[in-house]
C-alpha cells in the first residue's frame, strides 16, 4: 500500500468536483451515492484527501436529526442550500461533518462516518496524533480532526474550494445498509450506509 493513493494532478481535476445538483436530491440516495467520492481540503500547508466509505443519512420525521425541532442557530445551516456544509459540536468534545442535501429549508443532511485516507497522510497523522493509518478516518469526528475540518466550515459551500467533494470511481464493493450508530432504540432507521469489507470503516 503506497502512502499517497491518488496524485496531487488528478485530486486538483476541477471539472470533477461533485454539483449543486448532486446534493440537492432525496436524502438516501445521496447518502448512498456519496460513498466512493473523495472528500478534498486544499489546506495552505497542502491537499489532504480521502475516499468516503461510510454515510448516515438525516432525514425529516427523524428524531435524530438535528432539524426535528425547527430550525435553531445550531442547525441553521441544514436548512440552507444544498451542498453546503453543516459541522456541529459533540459530547463538548468533537465536531462532526454533514453536507446538507434537498432543497432550501427542509433540514436534512448526510453525516461522513468514515473516509479511506488518500493523500496528506502526514498531515493527518499530526491532527490525529496517531499512526497507523487505519486509525485516521475511521469515525466521524476523526476524519473530521484528519481532514482539518472545523467549525469555521460550518456553512461553506463544498461546490468550490478549499473544502471540495469530487466525484471517484465507482466502488468496486458492495454497499451495506444497517442502523446508524450511536441512536436510541426508538430512533433506529436503516439509515446508515458503507462499502463491504473495507478496513477503514468506522467501528462500534
Amino acid at each position: 500500500m503506497t502512502e499517497e493513493k491518488f496524485s496531487i494532478k488528478e485530486l486538483a481535476c476541477g471539472e470533477k468536483i461533485l454539483p449543486r445538483s448532486f446534493y440537492a436530491r432525496d436524502t438516501i440516495t445521496v447518502a448512498r451515492e456519496l460513498l466512493g467520492n473523495i472528500i478534498v481540503n486544499y489546506t495552505p500547508a497542502g491537499i489532504i484527501a480521502g475516499r468516503i466509505v461510510e454515510t448516515e443519512a438525516y432525514i425529516q420525521g427523524d428524531p435524530a436529526c438535528h432539524a426535528s425541532r425547527g430550525m435553531t442557530l445550531r442547525n441553521k445551516a441544514m436548512f440552507g442550500p444544498p451542498g453546503h456544509a453543516y459541522v456541529y459540536f459533540i459530547y463538548g468534545m468533537y465536531y462532526c461533518f454533514n453536507m446538507v442535501t434537498v432543497q432550501e429549508g427542509v433540514g436534512e443532511a448526510v453525516l461522513l462516518r468514515a473516509l479511506e485516507p488518500l493523500a496528506g497522510l502526514q498531515m493527518m497523522r499530526a491532527n490525529r496524533r496517531r499512526e497507523k493509518i487505519v486509525d485516521l478516518c475511521s469515525g466521524p469526528a476523526k476524519l473530521v480532526q484528519a481532514m482539518g475540518i472545523t467549525r469555521h466550515h460550518n456553512g461553506a459551500d463544498l461546490t468550490v474550494r478549499p473544502l471540495v467533494l469530487l466525484k471517484g470511481t465507482e466502488p468496486k464493493e458492495n454497499i451495506i445498509t444497517t442502523t446508524r450508530i450511536g441512536i436510541n432504540e426508538v430512533e433506529k432507521l436503516p439509515l446508515r450506509f458503507y462499502l463491504a469489507g473495507n478496513m477503514y470503516v468506522s467501528r462500534k
